[in-house]
């Protein structure tokens, strides 16, 4: 008996059909990363230069002081296929339905993507630290014929939610590496402040992260990590092996000062490249196209 082969899904030509075909033939998302063509993570001189759009699915919409910046889907969307536009941008890492929407799109051809795992952290929500996975799984991973899969891991000594997050990424890990899948933790020593989760971006508390979070699982082969950038890069990679991608977190300086230090941390030989959401997607002038073209420019 022969092989079925899939004919390749026709890409969406607009968020309206996008739409109607999740009403009408749902069954195409699976169609569409059935025949996307892939690509290796690494190839070239070996750096990455990736977008990240997962913040929505644990309500974190806000970029800088406007609250509601990411509320409009289509919009993102749009600030996701400009930047993918760049030949120098290697990939995404998102949550299940804003990835869906981009295969439809045909945004993903050749390109390299990671799914995002635990979104059940909700932002400002109690049982925040309690981070579990409600996203991606290794599973549906494998099954899209993904990169890897990312979970952030916020470690606080004070909450107990902090023990099932641990949990969860130990499976998640173990699960990833078994179908040899990259694993990318985002660790943060993290403490509640005035009822708000904060991550401690001290050196030593970064490398403090690194060290317990690379201890997760029963195998590290498919680990990498995810960092911010501080103070003493240096001094924080010489607390890993591992390959290692820098994030941009919620931007807070001018862009030539955030430019400036992922430039000098991107010299450390073990950083790999950069993994970077709001502050290429929403830069403060609005072009998209010249911040992603300056990240791609350092990466390369």
């Amino acid at each position: 008996m022969s092989e079925t082969t899939l004919s390749p899904a026709p890409a969406a030509a607009s968020y309206a059909e996008v739409t109607a075909i999740r009403a009408t033939d749902p069954q195409a998302i699976e169609r569409a990363w059935a025949t996307r063509v892939t690509r290796p993570t690494i190839r070239g001189n070996g750096r990455l230069m990736i977008v990240a759009a997962d913040h929505p699915a644990r309500g974190a919409l806000s970029v800088g002081s406007n609250m509601t910046a990411m509320n409009s889907r289509t919009e993102l969307l749009d600030r996701l296929r400009t930047a993918l536009a760049n030949p120098g941008v290697d990939g995404v890492l998102g949550s299940a339905d804003i990835l869906d929407d981009l295969v439809l799109l045909g945004a993903l051809e050749d390109k390299v993507v990671f799914s995002s795992m635990n979104r059940g952290g909700l932002a400002g929500a109690s049982f925040e630290l309690d981070d579990r996975m409600t996203g991606a799984t290794a599973a549906s991973t494998a099954k899209a014929r993904m990169n890897g899969a990312k979970m952030l891991t916020r470690i606080a000594l004070d909450d107990p939610g902090t023990l099932a997050t641990m949990t969860a990424c130990a499976q998640a890990i173990d699960e990833l590496a078994a179908a040899n899948l990259i694993a990318m933790v985002e660790p943060f020593l993290s403490r509640r402040v005035e009822g708000r989760v904060k991550n401690d971006l001290s050196t030593d508390a970064v490398i403090k992260s690194i060290h317990i979070t690379q201890g997760l699982g029963s195998s590290s082969a498919h680990t990498w990590m995810k960092l911010p950038v501080v103070p003493e890069m240096e001094r924080v990679m010489d607390a890993t092996t591992f390959p290692t991608l820098l994030l941009g977190g919620d931007p807070q300086t001018a862009p030539e000062e955030t430019y400036a230090s992922w430039a000098r941390a991107l010299e450390i030989p073990a950083v790999r490249g950069l993994i970077v959401g709001r502050t290429l997607l929403y830069p403060p002038d609005g072009n998209v196209e010249a911040a992603v073209g300056t990240a791609v420019d350092m990466v390369r």
